[in-house]
């Protein structure tokens, strides 16, 4: 029997009269307000609003956390590069288990709206953290800072600041794996101009948050640097709610896809009835004796996965036994038994695994732009003229300036272009990937020989506390780097994972990338603390003191490189073995294209 490309014929004269019946109906449409015509971009407005809100509220906090653990928290540098990854970690972990909530329980739009609630409770506890003297530690002056006498954050201090940031990671948790699937469900894809108009919402998705956060990383950066951490922390509190408001502003426009249960279920099926049914032989092709389980999909799911020849093991979850069908011709056990469509599901997550894998080390050099080199930017001139001081945290805004010019040109010119070009959509999303990660080896290489001059420049030239008389400016080059890495790998992971996931396992597509940035922040660390106790004698300092003048952070940049060039040679091995994923649309199901064959193409 075929694996691959068999026609609905096929498939049928194979099946019992009771399975035959089965496939050829349809289940009833549930009661769903699906049903609802897609309102497209009418929604993006209040979706956009509320989670650029959400970014700029969090992303306020985080772009000046650094700052706030050395200067008010008093850290050392270590510890608070540990600290932030280590948060960052969790935070990014956090949307798999939000993603698991929407797609099983809650729906997004209810999970979106709870973990709003959260995140604004964490904005207010951070608030306070800065408001409040008894909940930091005592302040102190550069100078003591400089020579450790600062005191250090007691039990207090640290649970009420552990308590914001978990406040924080819960609300990023339910908003962030949630925010674009939904997004993507305002639009309708069975037509061209649906189909366009997700291409551009992932560009202009990302575009909108970036020019917000030029405004966060300026304005209340500055404001916290400079001005007050109360009123810094307390705008991004009240952008929080303005969030609240716009979301729920636009519930009447929303497209609401129900839950569909837990699929983590399902996978557990799939590989369960594998193993059960191990020692059954697949047919090889043209060969009869075996029939597969492909019952009528719920009206809900708009494309089916045909059977595909990868991973052949867990075909065999489909295969139909004696007693595996009940007289109506239903699955009898869901443990024994899966449909095609559970398989080919589930193959969509297993060949995922090595691309997201390279994210773990590719989204490294993207974590150093809110630690070290914010450090950095603390050590340098960062005089606006006579008068002005740039704040160390908006040096950031660099690589967001790069990501909003570069997205729009790209979306409107660069796409364009190739389509006419190649005649296809332009480069793919794995190209597109791949040059991201190139760019993210070369920040480093840029980052470290700019360190280097840095320090050069400091120890040749002494300052008081240190300070190097170089521009701070001279980290543009790196930062516009990791800007266009950031353009072409983060949102081509973004729509990769979108695309090549199942439609109703949207959410967890979506959250798949931010843990693969939370392995990024945890192996960052990991790499920090064996640096930190690695590199140090007793006659000199590790690479990462907390005085950077006797410390080679160029160093620490250097290896990031190396192991991002190699990451990038597993990429490309992983990249060349992938295929697309292909789909049926079940509108189209029953249509022969002429050859016994059903239609197909990839997504």
């Amino acid at each position: 029997m075929e694996i691959v490309g068999q026609s609905k014929k096929q498939v049928s004269s194979l099946c019992s009269p009771q399975f035959f019946q089965a496939k050829e109906r349809r289940e009833p449409a549930p009661d769903l307000t699906t049903q609802k015509k897609p309102g497209g971009w009418k929604a993006m407005p209040y979706i956009l609003g509320n989670e650029s809100c959400e970014r700029l509220a969090s992303f306020g906090m985080l772009a000046n956390f650094m700052v706030y653990f050395l200067k008010v928290y008093h850290m050392d540098l270590a510890t608070a590069a540990n600290v932030l990854n280590i948060w960052n970690g969790v935070t990014n972990f956090a949307p798999l288990i939000g993603a698991f909530i929407s797609d099983a329980f809650l729906g997004k739009f209810k999970t979106i709206a709870i973990a709003s609630f959260a995140a604004l409770l964490g904005q207010i506890t951070m608030t306070l953290t800065a408001w409040e003297s008894h909940l930091h530690p005592p302040s102190c002056n550069p100078q003591q800072q400089l020579l450790g006498q600062c005191k250090s954050p007691n039990k207090l201090n640290m649970g009420i600041l552990l308590l914001g940031l978990g406040l924080l990671s819960i609300g990023s948790g339910g908003i962030r794996p949630c925010s674009i699937p939904f997004g993507v469900d305002q639009f309708d894809p069975t037509t061209e101009q649906g189909v366009r108009g997700i291409a551009s919402f992932y560009n202009w998705y990302y575009a909108s948050l970036v020019v917000i956060q030029l405004i966060i990383l300026t304005l209340v950066v500055y404001i916290q640097s400079n001005v007050s951490w109360v009123l810094g922390f307390g705008i991004p509190t009240i952008l929080m709610s303005c969030s609240i408001v716009i979301f729920f502003a636009g519930k009447r426009i929303y497209v609401h896809q129900k839950p569909e249960g837990s699929i983590f279920s399902s996978i557990g099926q799939v590989l369960v009835a594998a193993c059960r049914k191990r020692r059954i032989r697949i047919p090889v092709d043209g060969e009869a004796g075996r029939t597969f389980f492909d019952p009528p999909l719920k009206e809900t799911i708009l494309f089916k996965l045909p059977l595909t020849n990868q991973f052949r093991f867990l075909c065999k979850a489909a295969i139909i036994e004696e007693n595996d069908l009940n007289p109506d011709g239903s699955c009898a056990n869901p443990w024994r038994l899966c449909s095609i469509q559970q398989v080919e599901e589930v193959k969509c997550l297993v060949k995922i695994i090595p691309i997201w894998s390279t994210g773990l080390i590719g989204l490294i050099s993207i974590a150093q732009q809110t630690t070290f080199t914010i450090s950095q930017a603390l050590m340098m001139d960062r005089h606006l003229g006579p008068n002005f001081e740039v704040p160390a945290g908006t040096i950031i805004v660099i690589s967001m300036l790069t990501i909003g010019l570069w997205i729009p040109f790209y979306d409107r010119i660069i796409v364009p272009f190739l389509r006419k070009r190649t005649k296809q959509g332009g480069i793919t999303l794995l190209q597109r990937m791949g040059i991201g990660l190139i760019f993210s080896v070369v920040s480093m290489v840029v980052a470290g020989l700019i360190e280097r001059a840095r320090r050069d420049s400091a120890n040749s030239h002494p300052q008081p506390l240190g300070i190097s008389p170089m521009s701070v400016f001279w980290l543009s080059p790196p930062l516009i780097l990791l800007g266009f890495c950031e353009a072409f790998y983060v949102i081509g992971q973004l729509e990769f994972y979108n695309t090549e996931f199942p439609e109703h396992m949207r959410s967890i597509g979506n959250s798949v990338f931010f843990c693969s940035a939370a392995g990024a922040s945890y192996l960052s660390s990991f790499m920090i603390s064996i640096v930190h106790r690695t590199t140090g004698t007793s006659t000199k300092p590790n690479w990462l003191a907390n005085d950077l003048n006797q410390g080679r952070l160029d160093y620490f940049y250097f290896l990031l490189a190396g192991i991002g060039f190699l990451n990038v040679i597993y990429y490309l091995v992983c990249a060349r073995r992938y295929r697309y994923k292909a789909v049926v649309p079940l509108k189209d199901e029953a249509k022969d294209d002429g050859r016994g064959e059903l239609s197909s193409f990839a997504v």
